[in-house]
């Protein structure tokens, strides 16, 4: 039963990473330094989704994780 909680792990990292990587966004030369050019944009459409699925595949990961230590004692 232990192993298929290591692989739902697995699983979730490289969604969670995938997902961290499609959010990288192109900033220029502006980014090299550190800047984004002080401009402000609320997420929308598919941005917002990733963002969300994001948040709530780290929220399942840490959760699982925290079971998995739970069950391996």
């Amino acid at each position: 039963m232990l192993t298929y909680f290591y692989i739902m792990q697995i699983i979730i990292a490289v969604t969670l990473i995938t997902l961290v990587l499609l959010q990288a966004r192109e900033g220029g030369l502006g980014s090299i330094f550190g800047g984004e050019g002080g401009i402000y944009k609320t997420r929308r459409g598919v941005e917002k989704t990733l963002f969300q699925a994001t948040i709530g595949l780290s929220i399942a990961f840490f959760i699982l994780a925290f079971v998995t230590v739970l069950i391996s004692r």
